[in-house]
């Protein structure tokens, strides 16, 4: 059992806890919590699919990555098969200089997954109303230093007054923490088992 404020979480195998996608990525999400993760974006090659840097790094894209793995969602896979089939509407090349997909690194970049829910998810509007972030809406912010960052919404306000609770890692490991609006907001989406089971 886990508890943030006012807000009690069990984990139980998912397919006990969960009967819907906001159930089961928020439950994901908060367990991505119970890690200690030392911040680190170096490059690593690893197996495809299912590829992932050792448990023990992170940043802020892998909260996002593992947590849909547990819901058996490999982003991996998928942003690579998404971006080796258009390669030119992803900034791979404008950004980093990439010539081809790189099954190692494409979806552990914010811009690349901001393409990728873009196309295969749901685009939403940016809004300074907390009540428009739903559990499991991704957002993705600019951070200062135009650094880009990622966390999804894991509680909701029941009024304009609240705010939303956000599971991230802004480099402290994965955390839960009110920060929605503390930065320039660039993103905003959705990426259910309504988007990914049609795939």
């Amino acid at each position: 059992m886990f508890k943030y404020g006012l807000y009690l979480f069990t984990f139980l195998p998912f397919c006990s806890f969960a009967n819907s996608f906001n159930q089961q990525i928020s439950a994901a999400l908060i367990e991505r919590t119970t890690h200690n993760i030392t911040y680190d974006g170096s490059y690593y090659s690893m197996t495809y699919p299912g590829g992932d840097v050792p448990s023990n790094i992170g940043v802020c894209t892998d909260v996002i990555i593992r947590a849909y793995r547990q819901l058996g969602v490999d982003l991996q896979q998928r942003v690579h098969e998404d971006i080796r089939a258009n390669f030119a509407r992803y900034p791979s090349e404008r950004i980093w200089g990439l010539k081809k997909p790189d099954k190692n690194i494409d979806h552990k970049r914010v811009p690349n997954l901001q393409v990728f829910f873009k196309r295969q998810g749901t685009e939403l509007t940016i809004s300074s109303n907390s009540r428009d972030y739903k559990v499991g809406d991704i957002v993705t912010w600019m951070l200062p230093g135009n650094l880009p960052h990622i966390g999804m919404v894991v509680t909701e306000a029941l009024s304009s007054a609240e705010n939303v609770q956000i599971v991230h890692n802004i480099g402290r490991g994965p955390e839960i923490s009110v920060m929605l609006f503390d930065y320039k907001i660039t993103g905003h989406y959705r990426f259910t088992n309504k988007h990914y089971n049609a795939q």
